[in-house]
C-alpha cells in the first residue's frame, strides 16, 4: 500500500505511530515448528504481512515501523508500507519496541505510540479502529491475548513513557504497572494471536489474510496435515 493510498485519519481523531517487532525468518513462530513442518518460515512470514497489511488500512494508524533484523524480509514489508527498521538492539524484544517507539516520537513528538505483534493473520481494521479509540481515553493501555495471558497490543498517549513488558505472562505485568485493559470492547481480531496450531485453526475460522489463506492452501496441497485440519 503506497502513502497515497493510506486511509486519512478523521478530524479529530488520535493518529498512531506503530511499532511493530518481525523476527527472523529462521526463528519466528518457532512453534509452530510441529505443526508446519518445513513451511513454517513461509507461514510465520504471510502471517506478519498479513497483520502490517490490516494494520496499515487501519485509518487511525499514520505510521507503522516494522523492527526487524532481517534485510531481505525488511525491504518487503516496506514494499506494503510498512517504514522498515533494521538496526534492532540485541536486548531483546522490549528493547526493539522501545528503540522502535524513540525512533517514531522522533518523527511525530506529538503522536501517541502503540505496539502490536506480528501474528495477527486474521486482524481487522475495523477492530484494531475500536480498540486505539478505546485506548484515546488512557494513559497506558493493553489487548491481553485471547488466552488471557500475553499481549498483542500496548498503547501510549503523547508524551507517556513507553514501557512495554511483552514476554511470558505480559497481562499481568501491564497490569501492575498500571495499565489499563481493553477488553470490554469486541475486537476478538486484535486479541487473537497465533503461536500453535490450534490458535492457527481459531484465526482461520475467523478469516485470514490473503497471504495467510494462499500459505495455508500450499501447505494443504503438500498434504500438511495442519493445513487440512487446523488441528494439532
Amino acid at each position: 500500500m503506497s502513502t497515497q493510498e493510506r486511509p486519512v485519519a478523521p478530524a479529530g481523531s488520535i493518529g498512531w505511530s506503530l511499532v511493530v517487532p518481525v523476527k527472523p525468518a529462521a526463528v519466528g513462530k518457532s512453534r509452530l515448528a510441529p505443526f508446519a513442518g518445513g513451511h513454517r518460515t513461509e507461514l510465520a512470514q504471510a502471517m506478519a504481512i498479513d497483520t502490517i497489511t490490516a494494520a496499515l488500512a487501519c485509518p487511525r494508524v499514520v505510521e507503522l515501523l516494522a523492527i526487524t533484523p532481517d534485510q531481505e524480509f525488511a525491504a518487503v514489508l516496506a514494499g506494503v508500507g510498512a517504514v522498515a527498521v533494521t538496526d534492532e538492539p540485541a536486548a531483546g524484544l522490549n528493547a526493539a519496541l522501545q528503540h522502535g517507539a524513540r525512533l517514531a516520537r522522533s518523527r511525530r513528538p506529538d503522536g501517541a505510540v502503540a505496539a502490536m505483534l506480528a501474528d495477527l493473520p486474521a486482524l481487522r481494521p475495523n477492530e484494531l479502529t475500536t480498540a486505539l479509540d478505546a485506548a484515546t481515553a488512557w494513559p497506558t493501555s493493553f489487548v491481553p491475548d485471547a488466552a488471557g495471558v500475553g499481549t498483542t497490543l500496548y498503547c501510549t498517549a503523547p508524551g507517556v513513557d513507553f514501557a512495554p513488558r511483552f514476554g511470558g505472562p505480559s497481562r499481568r505485568a501491564h497490569l501492575d504497572a498500571g495499565a489499563v485493559e481493553l477488553t470490554p470492547v469486541p475486537i476478538t481480531s486484535v486479541r487473537r494471536d497465533v503461536d500453535t496450531g490450534a490458535d492457527l485453526h481459531q484465526a482461520r475460522d475467523l478469516g485470514v489474510g490473503p497471504r495467510t489463506r494462499a500459505a495455508l492452501a500450499a501447505m494443504a496441497r503438500r498434504g500438511d496435515p495442519v493445513a487440512e485440519t487446523g488441528t494439532s
